[in-house]
């Protein structure tokens, strides 16, 4: 269908032209590349007061057993709300609403959107109801460690009856920022995770020191920022005249096809999430404070993997969807080369500067208050290893966005299953003689390898065939990234020196390493004859 045809379909309702329209097809090329450019941006917002946010709560409740619980409370829904808000809904539900768009008129889109709001909601409210009443088994199966610990295992039970319905109100909000993505809206539902940082950040500054416990108001501050979030997306859904009324329909086709996507995805785009779950299992059953470490190392792994690896996903799939659904295999391919050029451009250097300046940046972020040296000593491990795993983690959900655009579930459902093999073999293997640190390699070892197949895939398939230009690629970017790593360890120095430092001297020090480090590794990039042209989609 042509964009003649488009228009004429969407004067069904009146509606503005930019409104609806699809002007994004005008310039695709030029579009993707500035909307990655904005989710990149709002997403850093978000990481930034992400930071900020862990500051704040190591600086309250450091790596202490009350965390831990809080961890496990948290990590149910927030593992629920990866899969939707990054993986598994949004995999399922973009492609057959991009369908819906370039082939139907728009009353047809919005029915189709009441009818998948209407039916997800009600799925979502039974698995909220039957979690609340089965809240203390869910804990022994997810953190059977705490059965020995009943102090442990009595605060992540409360605090799980709090937290688990930001279950239904987070996977809403990702239900509205697909829609929004698939119309080219991408700031607001970049953005809308920063809303849940702030709202923590107030709760535990200005609440939890006012309470005889302070970790419960953490449960709380969850809640309310779902709430906060879900009630941001409306206006602009409104604006584009998609802001409907949930009706459930288990007849209607396009809501059959989002299910029978969404189910098996559940599992297979998110294998990295899992294993963080399959890792808390084993850690519960490790010394006081591991999974908070985890916890810890594992926000910080999130920073570059959600500014870069989570925008290029989210923008690439709308893309890819569009090219499947008109045939244009070229376009298709070279979409996916740009999107894997950029995340190795980025996802490399952000692997090797965390796992060298692992021990300064805790130093410098989260080493005060309750949080001892000990503590950053610990999380320095476990950031190294899921280091290792950065740019695969960047890479899995690229790759599996190829496979879910084409409307194809079995794949990399297949491929995460050995993945989770691998990861459940070499956690038995490395928790002993690693213990936490163990848990995150496996991580890695999993992520590497799901990545790795779900690429000779797509090459065998003739879906995806690298530009001429890849050996060169990678002579320039390992051999930018070697002089960088030398660089960043000469400078980094001695740890203990760190801590004689205040913040202040900390800060400026961490700030001055990572730029020269930037700096560098562009500047070799560019003396080895990288230009901006070879990074145009």
């Amino acid at each position: 269908m042509d964009r003649e045809e488009v228009a004429k379909s969407a004067e069904v309702i009146p509606l503005p032209v930019n409104s609806v329209t699809l002007t994004p097809l005008d310039k695709p090329k030029q579009h993707i590349v500035r909307s990655t450019k904005v989710v990149a941006l709002m997403t850093l917002i978000s990481r930034v007061l992400g930071f900020v946010r862990d500051m704040v709560l190591a600086l309250i409740f450091g790596a202490s057993p009350a965390f831990d619980a809080f961890v496990v409370a948290f990590k149910l829904p927030n593992f629920m709300r990866r899969l939707f808000a990054e993986g598994a809904f949004s995999q399922a539900f973009v492609p057959v609403l991009s369908e819906y768009r370039v082939q139907r008129p728009h009353h047809d889109v919005q029915k189709f959107i009441n009818h998948i709001a209407g039916s997800l909601g009600a799925v979502l409210l039974l698995i909220v109801i039957l979690a609340e009443l089965i809240a203390p088994a869910i804990i022994l199966v997810f953190a059977p460690g705490f059965a020995k610990d009943p102090l442990s295992y009595h605060y992540a039970t409360h605090m799980l009856y709090i937290t688990f319905p930001y279950l239904l109100l987070i996977a809403m909000t990702a239900f509205a920022g697909a829609a929004l993505n698939t119309y080219h809206r991408f700031a607001l539902a970049a953005f809308t995770p920063t809303l849940l940082n702030i709202v923590m950040i107030l709760v535990a500054w200005l609440w939890a020191p006012h309470t005889k416990e302070p970790i419960y108001t953490l449960a709380w501050g969850v809640l309310i920022g779902g709430f906060v979030q879900l009630f941001a997306q409306y206006p602009c859904l409104k604006s584009i005249h998609l802001l409907g009324i949930p009706k459930p329909s288990w007849r209607d086709p396009g809501v059959r096809r989002v299910l029978k996507l969404m189910i098996p995805a559940l599992f297979g785009v998110s294998v990295a999430q899992l294993s963080l779950l399959i890792d808390n299992f084993f850690a519960s059953f490790l010394q006081a404070g591991s999974i908070s470490w985890l916890y810890y190392s594992d926000r910080l792994i999130y920073f570059p993997q959600g500014v870069i690896g989570v925008a290029l996903a989210t923008v690439v799939l709308p893309s890819l969807s569009r090219h499947h659904a008109k045939a244009e295999g070229d376009a298709y391919s070279k979409t996916l080369d740009w999107a894997l050029r950029v995340s190795l451009l980025v996802g490399l250097p952000a692997a090797i500067g965390l796992m060298i300046l692992s021990g300064p940046i805790l130093l410098t972020l989260i080493y005060r208050g309750a949080f001892s040296f000990f503590d950053v000593t610990m999380t320095t491990k476990s950031l190294q290893a899921f280091s290792i795993g950065l740019p695969a983690f960047m890479v899995v959900k690229i790759l599996a966005s190829g496979f879910y655009s084409r409307q194809n579930i079995k794949t990399p459902v297949k491929i995460a299953a050995f993945a989770m093999i691998v990861n459940l073999v070499f956690n038995l293997i490395l928790v002993f003689p690693l213990a936490h640190a163990g848990l995150a390699l496996s991580t890695s070892l999993a992520s590497i390898f799901n990545s790795i197949c779900l690429f000779v895939l797509l090459h065998r398939s003739k879906l995806f065939t690298p530009s001429a230009g890849w050996p060169m690629l990678w002579v320039r970017l390992l051999s930018a990234n070697g002089i960088m790593a030398i660089l960043l360890y000469w400078l980094s120095g001695d740890l203990q020196q760190w801590l004689t430092w205040g913040l202040m001297a900390r800060i400026w020090h961490l700030v001055l390493i990572i730029v020269a480090g930037m700096v560098s590794y562009f500047v070799c990039l560019w003396v080895f004859g990288l230009r901006k042209a070879h990074f145009r989609p």
